[in-house]
C-alpha cells in the first residue's frame, strides 16, 4: 500500500512540483495551503508523513506542527529559508524530524521522505518485537541507527536526519580525516550538488548541540582546508 504524504505550503508552484515529483514515485499526495485547513485534514484524515513550510497564513508551521504534536507523532520535515535558525531550533524542541533548506532539491526532499518512512518502520517493527538494527558506540556516543537517535553520555541529543548521517560518517571511521566531498556524499547522497559551506554550517551546529549537554565536547575536531575527523578515544 503506498505512503500517503501530505504537503503543506502557500506557495501553489511548490505544491505542484513536488506534488508530481512524489506522485511519479508511487506515493500519494495530500496538499493544503495553509496551516489551519491541514490541521483539520490531517486529525480528521491522518497521513505518513507531513512536509510543512513555516511561514504560511491562518496558522504557521510552527503551530501546524505544535498542535500536530498534541495528537500524532506522524515524521514532519520543515521547509526553511536560509536565515531562520532560530526557527529551525525551536521546529526542533517541538518535534520536527528533519530541515530543507529553500530554494531545495526535489530529489533530496525525496531522500529524506524515504529515510524518515524507514525510521519509522523500524521504531514500529521494534515495537513489535522485531530484532533491531545496527547501533554504533563510540566511547560515551551512541547511535541507533535504526531510530536515528543521537545519545552523547545518556543524554538524548536532537539531530535531523542529515545531522545524523554525518556524524555516523565521522564516528565510524575515528581518526580518519573525511573530506567534504565525502561528508556531502554521506549526508545528502552521490550527485546531489551542496556547498561546501554547507557542511560547515552542519557541523557548527551539530557541535553546539552537544555542547548543550557537555561544554566540553571536541571530538569532531576540524583540518583546516582538509575536512573533519572523530578523535579516537
Amino acid at each position: 500500500m503506498p505512503h500517503t504524504i501530505a504537503l503543506v505550503d502557500d506557495d501553489r508552484n511548490i505544491l505542484t512540483s513536488v506534488s508530481m515529483t512524489l506522485e511519479q514515485e508511487g506515493f500519494q499526495v495530500r496538499t493544503y495551503t495553509d496551516g489551519e485547513s491541514a490541521l483539520q485534514g490531517l486529525l480528521a484524515r491522518p497521513v505518513d508523513l507531513a512536509v510543512l513550510d513555516i511561514k504560511m497564513p491562518r496558522m504557521d508551521g510552527m503551530e501546524l506542527l505544535q498542535r500536530l504534536r498534541q495528537r500524532s507523532a506522524i515524521p514532519v520535515i520543515f521547509l526553511t529559508s536560509k536565515d531562520e535558525e532560530v526557527d529551525e531550533l525551536m521546529g526542533l524542541r517541538l518535534g520536527a524530524d528533519d530541515y530543507i533548506t529553500k530554494p531545495f532539491s526535489q530529489r533530496l526532499l525525496l531522500e529524506r521522505i524515504r529515510a524518515l518512512l524507514r525510521r519509522n518502520e523500524a521504531s514500529r517493527a521494534e515495537g513489535s518485537g522485531a530484532p533491531p538494527g545496527g547501533v554504533v558506540v563510540r566511547g560515551d556516543l551512541v547511535l541507533d541507527e535504526t531510530k536515528h537517535t543521537c545519545t552523547w553520555k545518556g543524554e538524548a541529543i536532537q539531530l535531523t536526519v542529515t545531522e545524523f548521517l554525518l556524524v555516523k560518517a565521522l564516528a565510524l571511521r575515528p581518526g580518519m580525516v573525511k573530506n567534504r566531498d565525502q561528508l556531502i556524499d554521506a549526508a545528502y547522497g552521490e550527485n546531489i550538488y551542496v556547498d561546501d559551506r554547507t557542511i560547515d554550517s552542519h557541523v557548527k551546529r551539530v557541535r553546539k548541540k552537544f555542547r548543550q549537554v557537555d561544554d566540553g565536547f571536541a571530538q569532531i575536531e576540524t583540518l583546516y582546508g582538509i575536512g573533519y575527523r572523530y578523535k579516537e578515544s
